[in-house]
């Protein structure tokens, strides 16, 4: 199952094309995309037996993040020994680093970013996780059970900010406005073979730099909802980032920033992309 936020609307994706789900429940179903997390399983129910509509086409462009307006947005690092290493960090023991990525910076799949002046602005492809049934002190083994469902995203990084002062501003450097885009839409854990190993992928100017596979993550999705679950109650629509694989600008030689006029297409199998536009 597909659910998507088109033009500010709760839809379906039914064989490529978009189905209204407020229109379609006969307003049953709110048309706010956020609300459904609340009542996920009632709604996932209906959805998977409900006689929907012949949709229509949409495009791309109007698609907004899945989940707009989480009231908790929990970003994972250094969760790819890969990108452990190449940011100068020894992989961790215990839980990862954890920061935020603030609401305003959330956008939808395919958007123009403005670059922040006088940046290193970066790339960081990652899954997204989003959080469809309260989850506190969940077991591993318990934890798919509170997953709406898995989107694709880009940790955008302004590694200036984020580096500058006596402490680091991971949450400043990586809330810029547009530097945190989720989509195309959320895709149901039953959807995939092994929701545990989906293969990521970015490109900038249809040049690859990044390419990982998630079961290569050191905190698994089950293992972080269980760690993070034991400290603070994940929400419904509740959104993590669970972390990015090795090729990022900061960790190259030499180093390497977005520019103005770069295209980045983020990808990840099962999924589908992202796609930024940069603008100076």
């Amino acid at each position: 199952m597909r659910i998507a936020n088109l033009s500010g609307r709760l839809t379906l994706i039914v064989d490529g094309r978009a189905v209204d789900v407020e229109q379609a429940s006969g307003g049953r179903f709110a048309a706010d995309p956020q609300a459904v997390y609340e009542r996920w399983e009632e709604f996932h129910t209906w959805a998977k037996t409900a006689d929907l509509p012949t949709g229509d086409g949409f495009e791309p462009a109007n698609l907004g993040s899945p989940a707009p307006a989480p009231r908790q947005t929990l970003a994972i690092g250094l969760n790819y020994r890969g990108h452990a290493s190449e940011s100068g960090f020894a992989a961790p023991e215990g839980l990862p680093p954890v920061f935020t990525k603030f609401a305003t910076s959330i956008t939808g799949p395919v958007t123009e970013v403005k670059l922040p002046e006088g940046g290193h602005t970066d790339w960081e492809v990652e899954l997204v996780v989003v959080i469809g049934r309260r989850a506190e002190a969940v077991s591993e083994t318990d934890a798919w059970r509170h997953v709406a469902g898995l989107a694709v995203g880009q940790d955008i990084s302004e590694r200036v900010v984020q580096l500058a002062g006596p402490a680091p501003q991971f949450s400043l450097g990586k809330s810029f406005p547009g530097f945190a885009p989720i989509g195309p839409w959320l895709v149901t854990p039953d959807e995939f073979d092994d929701p545990d190993d989906l293969e990521l992928r970015c490109a900038i100017n249809g040049e690859e730099v990044q390419k990982g596979r998630t079961r290569d993550l050191i905190f698994s999705v089950p293992a972080l909802l269980a760690g993070l679950s034991a400290v603070l109650p994940l929400l419904p629509g509740d959104v993590i980032f669970t972390g990015t694989p090795a090729g990022v600008g900061l960790g190259r030689n030499p180093q390497r920033w977005l520019a103005a006029g770069d295209e980045l297409v983020s990808t990840i199998e099962g999924i589908g992309e992202l796609r930024q536009t940069f603008v100076a």
